[in-house]
């Protein structure tokens, strides 16, 4: 390998020696479309290529190229699925694209004689000054603060958010998103692009050269076997250098920390579940993190979209993804995900390097990528020697690399710890809070069914205990184990050389030579005799000849070479190449062979037919043939591929025959068309003769027809029909069949009215009786309406769709003071932080703790369905009418409702109707009515709104079933007189009932009235006096019926000078007459987390605007009951503004 990377090396000095470089190539992202026009005068036809987004090469067949227009002509399997393409093109000099006169005709003149006004002399006294940084744009602020407090520690708050964009000078420009705080987040996968400022990176760039800090997408789209993409935190250079006779070199390198380790997750859909599904790690870890924008999701082969309106969404912080009811999923479905997740078991660097060099006739190219942790830099595990003697003697092997994870501990309220006992001679550890014990922290690891001899415990705790289970006859009971898996530091290292030589439009060739090294253990050197592999590449194609009538036939070829312990980065060929060969743990040394001819015509079509062959020099080797076409006969357009393989290995032999063809009648304003797939795939076991599980056979016919514009207003309706064969007594024979309907449509779309409907239902009969059958129906009807101007505004949505839910587990993480959502309440003082304990703080200083969603497990099948209406009736257009239309004009209403309701599905039996609760069991509810009256909305005086809501909200949790309702009546008044005087009345009638299913403690339902007066003085724009009274009665109607009476009467004050100072303060006496137990679950919500008797509550803020790009806040809260002592919080805050 080091005399490997030493001609890596050699081949990089050659190449920045080089004289002969090429021209500058062209690239250019477009929209697909019929045709793609890249230039109105031609291009060259040397070194043309299109690629997708990800650099991956599009198939010669799905495009034609005219070359003297400079057009490409896109097919409709191409259009079907890429939304965008990549096209590399050389255009010809700008001496041969440039119009030549004789004489400029900008400067010729009618000839009138006035020759003296045709010209005149002066001397140009204008002086021209380049300011530096000018047109610079800069947004964003910086936030330093600390926050202290005698009922916490002092908590440092920061926050950045900056984005730049400009010129620097005339030739060097700068781009950059710096964002930081104290709680990272990341954007969820709910739309189909991330923005590029979700991202934190400075880049410096001009037109032949840039560079990138921060995060930085690291790609390799040229390279064979070295080809990636990765998200990472680091810096990137590159620059491009032009020489004289056209070409060119170019030289990159990088550095960076890994965001996240290339992953695959593969599994089959489940018959009418939409989601979600669970992501996974290596080892199968449940709780990972999803890098951001980094996954690819296959089905079935085909590349999908992410976003509401296209095929998917995920969730990258819990690591889940489901698919929109307009992509309905079935068990016919494989379904591969490739993504990047967090793994923080070391610091992992990368590094990256290389350069190219292009000219007209020989492109080269080199680079070096190295992977590798920081073995003594573990970061998620503290490596004693013990642990690190293990790992040396492991080797390679991960069953080896595990180790007792008990360590002594002290005690605190926030651990879980244990104890040792002997139990039946054996020493086990017990769950202990017994300050007095010899107390020691201990992980369990999952090591499957009756391999453990722990079981999770039914302990309500926020954190899991296990506890011991006694062997049954020396069979062990439980599925956990006291241990620890240790992870290994590893490293792949890869260098490689490519080249391209193209003599002529007609003829190229290409190469590539790697190698690797991929050590799985750099704490050990056992097993380390096959980190090191080696792959070669020769490729190339030929035209053959072109007719006068623009048919092309052209000849290609390659071979793969690939040692058995090379390594590449990720997948080296396409989602589904092992299911394409029927490949089960091939071994040996690879050779991979492709020869084939295309011919293509530009009216007509095209046809391909390639001979592969695929030998593991082990246990295997096969034979593919595979043809693809499409033709176009007026307005008949054919799409077909095939392919059929013939494999043999030293214990399986398989033939696998596929096909699929589309035909399409396109007429005037609408089509017509029919699909024929199928695939009979026999895999036989040698020794005995008998079909594999994997054998499978299916047939499907699709017709459909259609009738409008695809891009505006259209509707399409089509019938699939299928019948899946399996293996029974030893042959193929049908086990299911299925029908399916569907209709796509955009039946309006206009400026004021769009309406689109989606509808798939599937009937799916399994041919055993034993097997109930299934059916599924997946809809979405969206419509938006507006009528008179805008004064009335209709948006509806309807979805219907079958699911899983999961069981959400949770617990909570202790924070800094003032940093967190909830606060822990020891209401049955036994010092354990139980679940139940947990309350939304009231007051800054008690919010210590946040909720952590733990990765789900547990998922019930479940029935979706969900409706979304909003109505705004705004008749403000007609407030300089007369009559009852002026009336009209003060009035504004906005009512909306949303029901989102999850129910149990059993069987085929399906309801849509999200409006009836039926006679299923409820798992999940989210329903939400509100009306909101609004008169002289946005004026002075008798501005009056009338609201009610009306909601209820039920989650399925680990603990059980939690219900909420809230259902209340607010009126809200403001009246200003006599210029000075604001009179503000409020008043509210409401009743809140909470239900939890193993909480009974946590149980109650509250009627509340409330009346709130405020009288207000404003003595000028800037100056504010409030004095107001408070009334509140709450009852509890429910477990011990408690009540209370508050009253709190207050005075506030504010001033508000935008340029300079703004002081806002206020003080409010509060008396509790409180009946019932005050420390309890409800009277924490009742009180809100005051205490029975008299209370104090007062705060200040205070803003001061020191300079045109400085503020500085400061801040105090205090608040005094009874019998607590007084707490006082206070924080200082300065804010720069760019």
């Amino acid at each position: 390998m080091k005399y490997f990377l030493f001609f890596v090396l050699c081949c990089t000095v050659f190449l920045g020696w080089s004289q002969e470089v090429s021209p500058s190539l062209q690239k250019s992202t477009l929209a697909v479309q019929d045709t793609l026009v890249l230039d109105s005068v031609g291009i060259n036809p040397t070194a043309f290529s299109i690629t997708d987004k990800q650099g991956n090469r599009i198939d010669s067949l799905g495009y034609a190229v005219d070359f003297k227009k400079g057009q490409v002509y896109v097919s409709e399997r191409t259009k079907a699925n890429y939304d965008s393409l990549v096209v590399t093109y050389l255009p010809y000099p700008e001496y041969l694209r440039k119009r030549y006169f004789e004489l400029d005709r900008n400067i010729i003149v009618e000839n009138t004689g006035a020759l003296d006004k045709l010209y005149s002399l002066q001397t140009d006294n204008t002086q021209r000054n380049y300011t530096p940084f000018d047109g610079l744009n800069s947004v964003g602020s910086i936030t330093r603060g600390v926050t202290i407090g005698n009922n916490q520690n002092a908590v440092v708050n920061s926050q950045l958010d900056l984005q730049i964009t400009g010129k620097l000078n005339e030739k060097v420009s700068i781009r950059a998103s710096i964002q930081d705080a104290n709680i990272p987040t990341q954007e969820g996968g709910y739309s189909q692009s991330l923005d590029e400022f979700d991202e934190i990176f400075i880049e410096l760039f001009s037109e032949r050269w840039n560079i990138r800090a921060g995060d930085v997408d690291l790609q390799n789209s040229n390279s064979y076997f070295g080809r990636f993409t990765k998200k990472v935190q680091g810096i990137s250079l590159g620059g491009t250098v032009l020489h004289e006779n056209g070409s060119q070199t170019s030289a990159f390198a990088s550095g960076a920390l890994v965001r996240g380790i290339f992953q695959r997750s593969q599994f089959v859909g489940e018959e009418g579940n939409q989601g979600p599904y669970k992501l996974v790690g290596p080892n199968g870890e449940l709780f990972i993190l999803i890098v951001s924008g980094s996954e690819r999701v296959y089905v079935n082969g085909l590349l999908l979209n992410r976003g509401e309106n296209e095929d998917y969404v995920i969730d990258y912080n819990a690591g889940e993804i489901r698919f929109n009811p307009t992509y309905p999923i079935t068990a016919n479905m494989r379904i591969t995900v490739e993504y990047q997740y967090t793994d923080r078991s070391y610091t992992r660097f990368i590094g990256y390097g290389g350069g190219n060099h292009r000219s007209e006739k020989l492109d080269l190219g080199v680079y070096v990528y190295t992977e590798n942790d920081a073995k003594n830099q573990p970061l998620q595990q503290n490596l004693s020697e013990e642990q690190v003697a293990i790992l040396q003697n492991a080797g390679d092997d991960p069953d080896l690399m595990t180790a007792p994870s008990a360590i002594p501990d002290t005690f605190s309220e926030n651990k879980i710890l244990y104890r040792k006992e002997i139990i039946n001679g054996e020493e086990v550890f017990v769950f202990s809070t017994n300050p007095e014990d010899e107390l020691f922290s201990v992980r369990f690891s999952l090591v499957g069914p009756n391999q453990g001899d722990y079981v999770l415990s039914n302990e309500s705790t926020i954190s899991r205990v296990f506890e011991y289970v006694a062997p049954i006859n020396g069979i062990p009971q439980g599925n956990y184990a006291p241990i620890i898996r240790l992870q290994a530091p590893v490293k792949l290292q890869i260098g490689g050389v490519h080249g391209n030589y193209h003599p002529s439009p007609k003829t190229n060739i290409g190469f590539e030579l790697a190698g690797s090294q991929n050590d799985l253990n750099l704490f050990s050197d056992i097993d380390d005799g096959n980190n090191d592999g080696f792959a070669g590449r020769v490729a190339g194609n030929q035209r053959l000849f072109t007719t006068e009538d623009s048919l092309q036939v052209n000849a290609t070829g390659s071979v793969d070479y690939i040692a058995r312990d090379f390594r590449t980065i990720e997948r080296l060929y396409n989602i589904e190449f092992t299911r394409d060969w029927n490949l089960v743990s091939p071994m040996g040394d690879q050779t991979f062979v492709k020869a084939g001819l295309e011919a293509l015509q530009l009216k007509s079509g095209a046809a391909q037919y390639e001979l592969q062959h695929l030998r593991f020099s082990d246990n295997f080797q096969g034979t593919r043939h595979v043809v693809n076409g499409r033709w176009k006969f007026g307005n008949l357009d054919l799409v077909a591929n095939g392919s059929h393989l013939n494999s043999t290995g030293d214990s399986l032999d398989s033939k696998f025959t596929r096909a699929h063809a589309v035909l399409r009648y396109q007429l005037k304003k609408a089509w017509v068309g029919g699909k024929v797939s199928g695939e009979d795939n026999q895999v036989r076991i040698m020794t005995n003769d008998s079909l594999t599980p994997v054998s499978q056979r299916f047939q499907e016919f699709e017709v459909f027809t259609g009738i409008g514009d695809s891009t505006q207003v259209f509707a399409e309706v089509g019938y699939i029909y299928r019948e899946n064969d399996s293996v029974q007594n030893n042959r193929l024979q049908e086990v299911n069949r299925s029908n399916n309907i569907y209709l796509k449509s955009r039946l309006l779309n206009t400026e004021n009215t769009r309406l689109s409907l989606f509808a798939n239902y599937r009937e799916l009969n399994y041919s055993v009786d034993s097997l109930p059958d299934e059916k599924t129906l997946n809809t979405r009807l969206l419509y938006n309406q507006r009528l008179l101007q805008g004064g009335i505004r209709l948006n509806t949505t309807l979805e219907s769709s079958n699911g899983v839910l999961p069981q959400q587990e949770f617990t909570y993480v202790k924070t800094e003071p003032g940093q967190g959502v909830y606060a822990w309440q020891d209401y049955n003082d036994n010092g354990v932080q139980e679940l139940d304990e947990f309350e939304v703080a009231q007051f800054q200083d008690q919010a210590e703790y946040v909720r952590v969603l733990l990765p789900n497990q547990v998922f019930v099948k479940i029935r979706n369905n969900s409706f979304s209406q909003t109505l705004t009736l705004n008749p403000q257009a007609w407030s300089n009418a007369s009559g009852v239309k002026k009336v009209l004009s003060h009035f504004y209403n906005q009512t909306s409702y949303i029901v989102d309701r999850q129910i149990r599905r059993r069987g085929d039996n399906f309801n849509i109707n999200p409006f009836d609760e039926g006679d299923e069991e409820p798992l999940g509810l989210s329903l939400n009515f509100r009306n909101a009256l609004f008169f002289n909305r946005g004026k002075q005086r008798y501005t009056t709104s009338y609201t009610y809501l009306s909601s209820s909200n039920s989650n399925l949790l680990s603990l059980g079933l939690q219900t909420q309702q809230l259902e209340s009546h607010q009126l809200n008044i403001n009246h200003k007189f006599w210029e000075q005087w604001l009179l503000t009345l409020k008043g509210a009638l409401s009743t809140n009932e909470s239900i939890s299913e193993n909480f009974s403690n946590r149980n109650y339902e509250l009627d509340t009235r409330d009346v709130f007066p405020k009288l207000s003085f404003l003595a000028s724009q800037q100056t504010r006096f409030d004095v107001f009274y408070q009334w509140v009665q709450k009852e509890n109607l429910l477990g011990l019926r408690e009540e209370l009476l508050q009253q709190n009467l207050g005075v506030s004050f504010a001033y508000n000078n935008v340029e300079k100072i703004s002081i806002n303060g206020e003080f409010k006496y509060i008396d509790n007459a409180f009946d019932g137990s005050a420390f309890s679950p409800v009277a924490y919500q009742m009180l809100e987390g005051l205490q029975p008797g008299t209370n104090y509550t007062w705060n200040v803020l205070f803003q001061k605007r020191i300079t045109k790009y400085l503020d500085a806040n400061l801040s105090y809260f205090g608040r005094k009951s009874e019998n607590t002592k007084t707490i006082h919080t206070g924080s200082v805050q300065l804010r720069a503004f760019f």
